[in-house]
């Protein structure tokens, strides 16, 4: 230790006396100084005060370094959650995200970060005290709520619309969260015959209004690894052998890959506050009809394709029954998988970006086609391996088998 010392002696000469030893922080920074030059820059905050300017800063690099940058992500747990949470990693964000269930639910998500920079904090969405709590030392706040069905907990205008505007309401009152961004969803509109997709139109009403800097991103139908789509529809015809389709499968679709939503949150975060108070459509390069998605989820599981075509009014009869019990059972009803009437609602109309939107191209990026990679993970209901499926192994004989 001496002979080290001696050696960077003169780089901590300065900040320690003769008589006393040189602490560990002083050698660290002796040795960073003369690997880096002294000059270098540190990880460190750069948001201002008002809000204006670029609020992220570059550091040493690493996600175990840090950017000086708080940001509190509600919703973390969910599909596109575990992806936004990933890239903020990547940005040496501290992260604080909120669960209200098991303490188990986030465990998937600390190890997107070093030790301490995720920090997963129970937080109750009724109690206002818990959530300006989780909040208080945030800079930048995510909304990422949402479910496309009902529970007898919560309905779609308490998730969507008073979870929402009380969010921006804390915000706002907080006084240094610089950045807020609501993720809503395509297609989200007061005269959309979907109660939810009217609650998430009245929820950036509501935050714009509180907010007026808000950034409010509206994707269309996600796809990815965990999807609540193409996942369902798979596990329907493996299990049962066809696919029901409502109506006649006409209905347009945008269907856009996770990664590019969460890339889309990120660039507005990193960018020079152009973003704020604006609304970005956010929707795949291809659009498809119900019945076309549907014949690439059979054509990557390699299964031949079946449908049963359920006429709409006879699609919501049959959903109705657990709307009508959701909140009048004393217990919790299944969730539902293709008769879902919010769904059913949703997707009776064509769903796709608006003309002059703003979209993925003003935010720099180039969104993924759906056919390929961002659906590899439909091999895994391939008949007989992924290298195989129905329609491949009923075309050879036994013999010739791999």
């Amino acid at each position: 230790m001496q002979t080290y010392t001696r050696r960077l002696g003169h780089q901590f000469s300065k900040s320690t006396t003769s008589s006393s030893q040189p602490s560990l922080r002083s050698l660290y920074s002796a040795l960073h100084a003369s690997r880096f030059g002294s000059q270098q820059e540190r990880c460190g905050s750069t948001i201002a005060s008002t809000g204006a300017g670029h609020i992220v800063r570059k550091g040493t690099g690493g996600r175990s370094s840090v950017s000086g940058i708080v940001a509190t992500v509600f919703g973390a747990t969910g599909f596109l959650g575990r992806y936004v949470v990933q890239q903020l990693g990547e940005l040496w964000y501290s992260l604080w995200i909120l669960l209200k269930g098991s303490e188990d639910s986030p465990r998937h998500l600390k190890l997107m970060g070093d030790l301490g920079q995720i920090v997963p904090m129970k937080y109750n969405p009724r109690d206002e005290d818990s959530i300006k709590a989780v909040m208080a030392k945030a800079n930048v706040v995510l909304n990422l709520i949402g479910r496309e069905y009902e529970t007898r907990n919560y309905g779609f205008e308490e998730v969507n619309i008073t979870m929402a505007k009380q969010l921006a309401t804390i915000a706002n009152e907080h006084g240094g969260i610089m950045r807020f961004i609501q993720v809503s969803c395509l297609g989200a509109s007061p005269s959309s015959p979907s109660r939810m997709l009217r609650a998430k139109a009245a929820a950036e009403e509501a935050i714009l209004k509180e907010l007026p800097q808000a950034t409010i991103m509206k994707p269309a139908v996600v796809v990815g690894t965990e999807d609540r789509i193409l996942n369902k529809w798979a596990r329907f015809v493996k299990k049962w052998g066809f696919l029901p389709i409502i109506g006649d499968g006409s209905s347009k679709i945008q269907p856009v890959y996770v990664v590019d939503v969460a890339a889309a949150i990120m660039a507005a975060l990193k960018d020079d506050g152009s973003s704020m108070g604006k609304v970005y459509e956010l929707g795949g390069p291809d659009v498809f009809t119900v019945h076309q998605l549907a014949e690439l989820m059979y054509d990557t599981i390699r299964e031949w394709p079946r449908y049963v075509k359920v006429p709409l009014p006879i699609a919501k009869i049959l959903a109705s029954p657990r709307e009508m019990l959701v909140n009048k059972v004393p217990f919790p009803l299944p969730t539902p998988a293709i008769f879902n009437l919010d769904e059913i609602n949703a997707y009776s109309v064509d769903t796709v970006v608006s003309e002059n939107a703003l979209t993925f191209d003003d935010l720099g990026i180039v969104p993924h086609k759906l056919k390929g990679y961002p659906i590899e993970y439909l091999f895994s209901y391939r008949k007989g391996g992924p290298n195989l499926g129905a329609t491949i192994s009923e075309k050879i004989s036994p013999e010739n088998w791999p």
